[in-house]
């Protein structure tokens, strides 16, 4: 088993160490679904990619559809006594199908892992859990005739426990290997994020990611935002160092970021109460006719700001 572990670990060292193919968005793709866990549906990530397409590609007219859902996992695992005992964690098999056929998207994002090893220590049949989930979700998406791009987990604080930090390195370097074995499309934000994390504490060691370990701040989720951004050959997003830089080329750049995040908080929370789930305590969304009614609103708020030049 040892042998195992090291010829992960070896074979992650060299796999991350690899530049990151790039995927140029066909013209059709005109709704991107966003798929995961607590991180994703936060939603930070997912607006300040959506963010730098409404202001660099106002043309490209693409919907980000994020479609997170707290607590899910795609290894159907939920630790004893989760969230209090107030609920198992939802699976993302209960609610796939519906998601789907209702949103029907031209491109899927997905990104799991954090949840998938229930936070307990390297076991071989949660891996086996785990790849077998995301093997099953690359195949319900790629049989409907849609493209997945799968990203591996963000970090893990390994100060708040090395023995999960190591997990989701074995997770993220098991996806990143599907790349060459199976011709996936991986986006890598594991690896970096990981490094940026290193090299801050080495001129910082109280710097964090994350508070509690698990939900990045804003740097965080602007490190997961790049490389999405880089792999969908948005070169450009390179050399910031923040979504406020990102935008800064354009005078009403905060302003329409803030919209962008209400449009974005106003899509998700409707589409999930739409499609249904089974994770209590989330917001009720508006309807979807009421949603876009408002959502029309922001757009018109929006282009009146791009077409604003000093």
């Amino acid at each position: 088993m040892k042998y195992l572990y090291l010829i992960t670990l070896i074979g992650g060292v060299l796999l991350h160490g690899n530049c990151q193919s790039e995927y140029e968005l066909p013209k059709e793709v005109k709704r991107v679904l966003c798929l995961g866990n607590s991180i994703t549906w936060s939603g930070e990530y997912v607006t300040y990619i959506d963010a730098y397409f409404t202001l660099h590609h106002p043309e490209k007219e693409i919907e980000f559809l994020n479609a997170g859902l707290p607590s899910e996992t795609v290894s159907g695992l939920s630790e004893p006594g989760h969230a209090d005992h107030r609920f198992p964690r939802p699976e993302l098999q209960e609610r796939l199908s519906r998601v789907l056929t209702a949103t029907e998207p031209d491109l899927v994002l997905a990104c799991y892992g954090m949840n998938d090893g229930i936070y307990l220590p390297f076991d071989e049949a949660r891996f086996d859990q785990f790849k077998a989930g995301i093997n099953w979700l690359h195949q319900q998406v790629t049989r409907s005739g849609v493209t997945i791009i799968h990203l591996t987990p963000p970090v893990y604080d390994e100060r708040r426990g090395g023995a999960y930090a190591n997990v989701l390195d074995i997770y993220a370097d098991w996806l990143i290997s599907r790349r060459y074995t199976a011709g996936w499309k991986v986006v890598d934000l594991h690896w970096p994020m990981k490094k940026y994390l290193e090299d801050r504490r080495l001129a910082d060691p109280t710097f964090a990611l994350a508070e509690d370990g698990i939900h990045p701040g804003a740097v965080g989720h602007w490190l997961m935002a790049k490389p999405v951004l880089l792999f969908l050959d948005q070169k450009e997003a390179l050399e910031a160092e923040s979504i406020e830089e990102a935008l800064s080329p354009h005078p009403e750049g905060k302003k329409i970021f803030d919209l962008v995040a209400r449009r974005q908080q106003i899509r998700r929370d409707a589409w999930l109460s739409h499609t249904g789930h089974k994770r209590p305590g989330l917001p009720e969304g508006l309807s979807l006719e009421e949603a876009r009614r408002q959502m029309n609103l922001i757009d018109h708020q929006i282009d009146k700001l791009l077409e604003y030049s000093p």
